[in-house]
């Protein structure tokens, strides 16, 4: 059994990463639902929460249907880290996450996310503030290194052990890769086999099919795998890896029916959480994802992502499952 402190997680867990634009309530409802174990929510701001800034604090938003969940935080100074932590503390997330793996520029410049591999020193005493600022058990997520000079993980590793984290995640990357070439999981393998390490270490990158999942959980020994954009507009991939580890037999493709469950859950939930007019416009970003592989699927997204009206949407729905279901029947 896997435990993050006194928190179960299973045999092998699968992790939903924080995805800044993505990982908000209604996508998540969506992977829980498929089978996501522990799930984190977009990194926030520690700078924005302490200021009180609503897109911030909305970023707080969190359901007991998705327990455990982890609220993520990111920053590049102590003191501002430790507030932030105090502010998270008042929400009751089952968990509190440190992202020091963030490459996005506008990020790393503020010395944050990724900015931070840059001086170890500094990222030991920020995860040591957090720490000390919250009762709940903290867990980092982090790269292999700045570049390929300095992977510094397994220094990285038995450093903010010592300071008290309780789990962490490494993504097989360097900052300088951004999300180039392939991840490089040798280095996260050394970390788990380290003698003085016992916190649980995920790994995530390129993780997209449940053979690879099942490949890279024997090669590697993680204790459990983070999955990131393979998930974004299929959540199906957490259901199909636990069937295939289960049984070793791949499930059959989402049917049209099942796509379309998943993007009036997502859509119903986004109008929920905030309204219906930001929930309709925010949900356009996502129909390609669901819709990808479905073929002359082009004029259906067209509509969909220009109309404003849920009356709409629903009749397009409609027009899909009835164009899809005639193609399969056609083609039988």
């Amino acid at each position: 059994m896997v435990k993050i402190e006194n928190i179960e997680l299973g045999e092998f867990p699968l992790l939903l990463a924080p995805m800044e634009d993505v990982s908000d309530p209604p996508f998540r409802a969506v992977c829980k639902q498929n089978g996501a174990d522990l799930m984190y929510t977009e990194f926030i701001s520690s700078e924005g929460l302490i200021r009180d800034a609503i897109k911030s604090r909305k970023k707080l938003d969190i359901f007991d249907y998705e327990r455990p969940i982890g609220i993520q935080i990111f920053g590049g100074d102590e003191d501002s880290l430790a507030k932030a932590a105090e502010i998270v503390d008042a929400t009751n997330p089952d968990i509190l996450d440190i992202n020091f793996g963030c490459p996005v520029k506008k990020v790393v410049c503020k010395g944050a996310g990724a900015g931070v591999l840059k001086d170890i020193d500094l990222m030991v005493r920020l995860t040591a503030a957090v720490v000390r600022s919250t009762k709940l058990p903290v867990t980092v997520k982090t790269r292999l290194g700045w570049d390929d000079k300095t992977k510094n993980i397994e220094e990285v590793a038995e450093r903010l052990q010592d300071v008290g984290i309780k789990a962490l995640a490494i993504h097989g990357r360097t900052r300088s890769q951004l999300y180039k070439g392939e991840a490089d999981w040798t280095l996260i393998a050394k970390v788990k086999q380290n003698p003085r390490i016992h916190i649980p270490i995920f790994g995530n990158g390129d993780i997209d099919s449940p053979q690879k999942a099942l490949e890279y959980k024997n090669r590697y020994g993680v204790d459990g795998i983070m999955i990131g954009r393979a998930a974004i507009g299929y959540p199906w991939i957490f259901r199909e890896i636990k069937h295939y580890f289960a049984t070793g037999e791949l499930l059959a493709p989402p049917t049209i029916t099942e796509r379309l469950h998943a993007i009036r859950m997502h859509l119903y939930s986004a109008i929920k959480w905030k309204d219906e007019k930001i929930g309709i416009l925010e949900m356009r970003c996502h129909y390609a994802s669901y819709l990808k592989g479905l073929s002359h699927v082009k004029e259906f997204r067209n509509r969909l992502v220009n109309t404003e009206s849920i009356a709409e949407l629903e009749q397009i729905f409609e027009d899909i499952e009835r164009y899809y279901g005639f193609m399969i029947v056609e083609n039988k």
